[in-house]
């Protein structure tokens, strides 16, 4: 393994989309992103998801990759508040489809949703709820901070009809929390835990990273046996992205306090044992979930879809995000809100959709979008005929070293190439290989 991944840990997307967010390049105007809402809005059979983002945190974690906003100063919540529901009735104003559209799908993430006061983040999530109609069995879920998440906000969220909860936890090592500035107790998570079961969440996730500073396999074993302790229904174990060129916060520990790349993945597969060993199953990359949990059930049966918010145990047609950076997705466009929350704020002040960029997908764009998507939750991808000869001359030297093999025309990844799926999935990724970067664009993908 240590030759393997001396040889194959380079740079590499993650693929939560594709093209990838440094390719997009043919950008929709405001006009064309309405004209594809309203299109795959139309038909009745379509499915909506609506992603929602909260940028605030009140302090800054130092490993962390989002779009985040922070301040201790509560009076930022009332003005994005309104402004994500100004967003919303835009978007039905210039599209008729999405007012009563069904919803199968409502995500909050962050920066930390549960910043918000209670009242805040009740109106937010009724201005949704509003003006869109609940599909038979909805989907909501929401991102919590142990350390800001109240008992009250657990019991709202139920009554909403919230059923799951994804915990940021990270590592329960006390140094290793230090040093990514992230002090969170154990007790914090169990209370959070507990009192979500009890209100009846019957999903719960936690976030686990690995490849933080100063982890070893002893704090490791740790932080999973702390986390068996209360058996989350699934996890997200992820690697961890060091991309100090663009999150300055990363440079307040040094590269030589990182796992190097052997040891990070024994973190890995140590994890994964231990997790393995008390009945979780593993997921695409970098998740786990116990049997009875449904995205075990989605990935099983072949159902199992991958976008912007992660792992989802269904498909959507159209991803509508609201809020500052959130990224939209319909079958032929991506585009991707304002960053800043001020400048976000001032164009729905000025009745402007706050659209930043985005991406127009080609006929190529869309197959290659859909061979990723296969790859990435099932672990194998059928090659249609007029890419086999490409795809097979790039993963040549993967076949050999048994990375890869093929089944007639279906590539597989095999068990020992499983820490090495996103760059099996660069096969795949013409934007890449037109154009490669000449600086640091992507994290490693070990």
């Amino acid at each position: 393994m240590k030759q393997l991944l001396e040889k194959y840990d380079t740079p590499a997307p993650r693929y939560t989309s594709y093209p990838t967010v440094p390719y997009w390049t043919d950008s929709p105007t405001t006009e064309e992103c309405i004209q594809s809402l309203e299109t795959y809005l139309f038909p009745k059979e379509s499915k909506l998801a609506v992603y929602l983002h909260i940028p605030f945190c009140e302090t800054l974690c130092t490993f962390c990759g989002c779009n985040t906003s922070i301040t201790k100063n509560h009076t930022v919540e009332e003005p994005y508040v309104s402004a994500i529901q100004k967003e919303l009735l835009l978007y039905i104003k210039n599209v008729p489809s999405l007012k009563g559209k069904e919803l199968s799908e409502l995500h909050l993430g962050g920066g930390s949703p549960t910043y918000l006061s209670d009242y805040n983040l009740q109106s937010t999530i009724e201005s949704i709820l509003n003006q869109l109609a609940p599909s038979q069995n909805p989907q909501y879920s929401i991102e919590v901070d142990p350390r800001r998440t109240r008992v009250s906000q657990l019991k709202l969220l139920r009554q909403l009809g919230f059923h799951r909860i994804s915990l940021g936890v990270q590592d329960f090592d006390p140094e290793v929390q230090r040093l990514v500035n992230r002090i969170q107790p154990f007790e914090l998570t169990e209370n959070i835990t507990l009192e979500a079961r009890a209100l009846g969440f019957d999903s719960v996730n936690f976030d686990l990273i690995y490849g933080l500073p100063k982890q070893s396999l002893d704090s490791m074993k740790f932080t999973i046996e702390k986390t068996l302790e209360l058996k989350p229904d699934r996890i997200a174990f992820y690697s961890y992205a060091h991309v100090p060129w663009i999150k300055a916060s990363q440079r307040l520990f040094t590269e030589n306090d990182l796992p190097e790349p052997t040891l990070k993945r024994e973190l890995y597969e140590m994890g994964r044992t231990l997790l393995e060993k008390e009945g979780y199953r593993e997921i695409g990359m970098d998740h786990f979930a116990l049997p009875h949990d449904k995205l075990w059930k989605a990935f099983h049966s072949k159902q199992l879809h991958r976008n912007f918010m992660g792992y989802s145990d269904s498909k959507t047609d159209v991803m509508l995000g609201l809020g500052s950076s959130a990224i939209s997705e319909t079958p032929n466009l991506f585009f991707q809100n304002i960053k800043l929350e001020m400048k976000y704020r001032k164009s729905l002040v000025d009745g402007i959709l706050p659209i930043l960029r985005g991406h127009k997908l080609t006929n190529s764009d869309q197959l290659r979008k859909e061979l990723i998507l296969q790859l990435m939750t099932s672990w194998e991808v059928k090659v249609p005929n007029d890419l086999q000869s490409h795809v097979r001359q790039f993963l040549t030297e993967m076949e050999k070293d048994n990375l890869v093999n093929w089944q007639k025309d279906t590539l597989v990844v095999t068990e020992t190439g499983k820490p090495f799926l996103r760059i099996v999935a660069m096969a795949f990724d013409e934007k890449l290989q037109l154009s490669q970067p000449t600086k640091p664009v992507f994290s490693k993908a070990i």
